[in-house]
């Protein structure tokens, strides 16, 4: 059987991974847009505090997926699914331009959320979403520091990534205003005692923030960058970064008329409307209307899914329990995440 699977990230990875330790003789094709190695996202937001961040967050190169029996066709972008004649049409790949399939996996995860008003602005921020994200980010930061200037960043929205990212660039030591639009940060996973003791951890680590402070507009040229609200305009900046949460990429399921909403609609076997065709990851909208966007549930879901396309698993999916972790210098919270 060839199961195919769009997506290099945790989903398609740790899904092929486990395919191919249960039902070896399955060919198995990774097809992705990337050709940087299968990396660890969550670690994205912790990219200025170590210097050796562009080894540590490859977790395995696409040559050892191959080595141990997986193909990988890398700097490939599906342009679209032919679900008559089962078969990807794709721009890139290093032979046929078609790749036919028996069984089709959609991990192909979730994008930067860029809210409509920041498309209009003088300048479009910067957002931390790939490791290419990252290292151009560091790559700017390096030219600053060549030219004796303390990086200075203004982060745009105070939710989990936007404060990991806020810690991780104050404790490399460089100057950060943190902004966000609503009266307390992280306010959909931190209970206020949590958000208050969080607001002076970063506080303490020099943090700038900006909290009851919607950006209106971003004007200037890196790195120079003003930053305009109600009240003042505050800068200059070396980049202005978006941390505005993720938006699922819905588009190739959407033109191949599978259902989607907020997300790839699945049922509870993870299963599309084409029973030839599955959904993982943060792209992936279950029967219960929720995307699971955190580490454990897409791992149990891509474990899940292996066992079932090997004939080991009848039962539906349900999510595991789990407790997202905010990963911020110093700070611990009191009671648990909301998710």
């Amino acid at each position: 059987m060839r199961i195919v699977i769009i997506g290099s990230g945790l989903a398609g990875i740790t899904f092929a991974e486990e395919l191919l330790r249960l039902s070896p003789n399955h060919d198995i094709l990774i097809v992705t847009r990337d050709s940087l190695g299968h990396y660890s996202r969550p670690m994205l937001s912790h990219g200025f505090s170590r210097d050796d961040i562009e080894s540590k967050i490859i977790l395995k190169s696409f040559e050892d997926l191959r080595k141990s029996g997986i193909e990988v066709q890398t700097g490939c972008m599906v342009k679209s699914i032919d679900r008559s004649e089962k078969r990807l049409i794709v721009e890139g790949a290093p032979t046929s331009p078609t790749i036919p399939y028996d069984h089709l996996v959609l991990a192909p995860g979730s994008s930067a959320h860029i809210p409509e008003p920041y498309h209009h602005m003088g300048i479009r921020p910067r957002v931390v979403n790939s490791l290419e994200d990252l290292k151009n980010l560091r790559s700017l930061r390096a030219t600053s520091l060549a030219l004796s200037n303390r990086p200075r960043w203004a982060v745009i929205g105070g939710g989990l990534i936007g404060c990991e990212l806020a810690s991780d660039m104050a404790k490399a030591g460089d100057g950060v205003t943190l902004f966000h639009p609503l009266p307390r940060l992280m306010e959909r996973q931190l209970l206020e005692e949590d958000a208050l003791k969080l607001e002076a951890v970063l506080d303490a680590l020099g943090v700038e923030l900006a909290l009851n402070t919607p950006v209106l507009d971003l004007e200037g040229k890196e790195p120079h960058i003003m930053v305009k609200t109600e009240n003042k305009i505050l800068g200059p900046y070396t980049a202005a970064i978006l941390c505005a949460g993720f938006k699922p990429r819905i588009g190739l399921a959407k033109s191949a008329a599978l259902k989607t909403d907020r997300g790839i609609v699945v049922d509870n076997f993870l299963s599309t409307e084409d029973p030839a065709i599955s959904a993982l990851g943060d792209a992936a909208e279950c029967a219960n209307g929720r995307i699971y966007a955190y580490v454990l549930p897409i791992r149990h879901q891509a474990l899940w899914l292996a066992r079932k396309l090997s004939g080991l698993e009848q039962a539906p999916w349900s999510a595991p329990e789990f407790s997202p972790r905010a990963k911020i210098h110093g700070f611990q919270a009191a009671h648990p995440y909301r998710t």
